[in-house]
């Protein structure tokens, strides 16, 4: 086992049409870097959640999450929703190391991306 794993943390939605996309992305990335350095977890509506994601990662002896939040950018549940489900999960699961990273579309490599497609349809 992984002594850490990534955990690619979306907003969530109860529409599996709205969940496709994301567990897609998460399946593909397990089978690049291995099914036990990355985990996708949901916010809020469905499973799994971080709490989920921590009991795993404790069974699995996991020491460290890094979270990634799948969000364009801060805000509401980036700024004080995700750190106060962090904090409730260093509560519980003490043995944990846990760090949120920036949101995925703040990384300037992704901006990068994004303006590649805007070119590509404009163009």
């Amino acid at each position: 086992m992984s002594s850490a794993r990534l955990i690619l943390l979306a907003h969530g939605s109860r529409d599996p049409r709205w969940r496709a996309p994301f567990e897609t992305f998460a399946t593909t990335l397990q089978a690049d870097l291995g099914a036990d350095k990355v985990r996708l977890a949901y916010m809020e509506f469905v499973p799994p959640t971080l709490t989920d994601m921590a009991e795993e990662a404790s069974r699995d002896a996991v020491q460290q999450l890094k979270i990634l939040p799948l969000f364009m950018a801060g805000g509401a549940h980036v700024d004080r929703d995700i750190p106060e489900q962090v904090t409730m999960v260093r509560e519980r699961f003490p043995h944990l190391d846990l760090s949120i990273l920036p949101p995925i579309g703040e990384h300037p490599r992704f901006v990068a991306l994004m303006q590649e497609i805007v070119k590509e349809y404009a163009g």
